[in-house]
């Protein structure tokens, strides 16, 4: 994935995605995306990323009467940086945020703190759960882990689309198209819209995707594939972690569906803290730096 800043009805917590009965026909072979096709898509990318942030500066300097989009910027990135938020949540949190009162000392005044949830069975070697990618490469290593799988990634939910944090196993082609998940032609999306986990057991025939995104995701190496959401507090859906698989899946035990949902319930409420607490923290921390230069 690319490395600019700012980029990339039923009580069954398990859902199959249905597949058609003709089959399959051969299997693309392996490479990637041809010229036009790799341009158009790191063109889309750019754009996504780079729209958040600018509307983002287009808010700061509305609302502090910055001198420009490049103070606005620079304002944005010294706090990135200070408070260990990614850019893009950052510039996020900004438009999806009401701002403060006009002329308030305080964006957040009488704001209450608390703990954060436990992540029981997260904990990596490290035992880090500090920062928001050490929370999501332990949730990928765990559900890889339940899933017996090799590859996989990691989703947040960002102005109605799932942008890609995490992966481990996936190719370049893989990551990059899907940098940005905006419509319902994948299993993630589906299990988003749904709030409920998702199995395509042969991604060659499943009928969710559309033929690009499948013929990205055989190139990759999946046949099969399963997506759980990270629901916070009222089921809101705020990431998505899948697993990928070199070969069709037969389907996954109860106890393997229920450990997958306690996995996502747990780190959905943890999302939920760091969106109530640190990036509010970065907020606010922003609004005194912009603040001071009026």
């Amino acid at each position: 994935m690319s490395q600019d800043p700012l980029d990339p009805t039923s009580n069954d917590p398990g859902r199959e995605a249905d597949a058609p009965p003709t089959p399959p026909g051969p299997l693309p072979a392996t490479g990637t995306m041809p010229g036009p096709r790799q341009h158009d898509v790191a063109l889309r990318n750019r754009q996504l990323a780079h729209a958040c942030v600018e509307r983002a500066q287009d808010i700061l300097i509305g609302r502090y009467r910055l001198d420009s989009s490049q103070v606005a910027f620079d304002l944005l990135r010294r706090t990135s940086q200070r408070m260990n938020i990614k850019l893009h949540t950052l510039a996020e949190a900004v438009i999806r945020v009401p701002g403060p009162d006009a002329d308030a000392e305080l964006w957040f005044p009488g704001r209450a703190r608390y703990s954060p949830p436990p992540l029981p069975g997260l904990a990596g070697p490290e035992g880090d759960h500090s920062g928001h990618g050490a929370v999501l490469k332990s949730t990928l290593r765990r559900v890889l882990h339940l899933t017996q799988a090799g590859m996989g990634n990691v989703q947040v939910a960002e102005h109605g689309m799932l942008r890609l944090e995490r992966h481990t196993g996936l190719s370049r082609e893989f990551t990059d198209f899907f940098a940005f998940v905006q419509d319902s032609t994948t299993a993630c999306a589906q299990a988003a819209q749904e709030g409920r986990q998702v199995t395509v057991k042969d991604v060659a025939v499943a009928e969710v995707f559309d033929e690009d995104s499948r013929h990205t995701i055989l190139r990759a190496g999946s046949r099969g594939c399963h997506s759980v959401p990270l629901t916070g507090p009222g089921g809101a859906v705020l990431g998505m972690v899948s697993s990928h698989h070199e070969r069709p899946l037969a389907g996954f035990t109860r106890t393997q569906l229920d450990e997958l949902q306690a996995v996502g319930e747990q780190v959905g409420r943890w999302l939920a803290w760091h969106r109530n607490t640190r990036v509010l923290d970065a907020l606010e921390h922003l609004h005194a730096a912009a603040a001071a230069l009026r």
